[in-house]
C-alpha cells in the first residue's frame, strides 16, 4: 500500500502543470498595453511614464478583454495623470 501511495505522489510531482502567469493593463508612454511584466519591470523597461490601469489577471484574454471594455483596447491613448 505504501508503495502505491508513493508511486501516486511521485507521479503527481512529475506531471506537467500550466505555468502561472500574471497579466497587467498599463498606460505606458500614453498608450494602453497588456503585458506580463510586473509593475517594477515595466518601470525599469519604460521609465516613469507607466501606471497600472487595473487589477492583476491570471489569463491574457481576461486582461485584453478588460483593456477593450474599459479603455478601447491595447494601443489606444491614455494618461497617467
Amino acid at each position: 500500500m505504501r508503495m502505491l501511495l508513493a508511486a501516486i505522489a511521485g507521479g503527481c510531482l512529475l506531471a506537467p502543470t500550466a505555468a502561472l502567469a500574471n497579466y497587467y493593463v498599463y498606460c505606458a508612454n500614453d498608450r494602453i498595453e497588456v503585458e506580463s511584466r510586473n509593475p517594477e519591470q515595466m518601470r525599469i523597461a519604460r521609465g516613469s511614464g507607466v501606471c497600472q490601469m487595473g487589477p492583476t489577471f491570471g489569463f491574457l484574454s481576461d486582461a485584453q478583454n478588460f483593456a477593450q471594455r474599459n479603455f478601447g483596447g491595447a494601443g489606444r491613448s491614455c494618461s497617467c495623470r
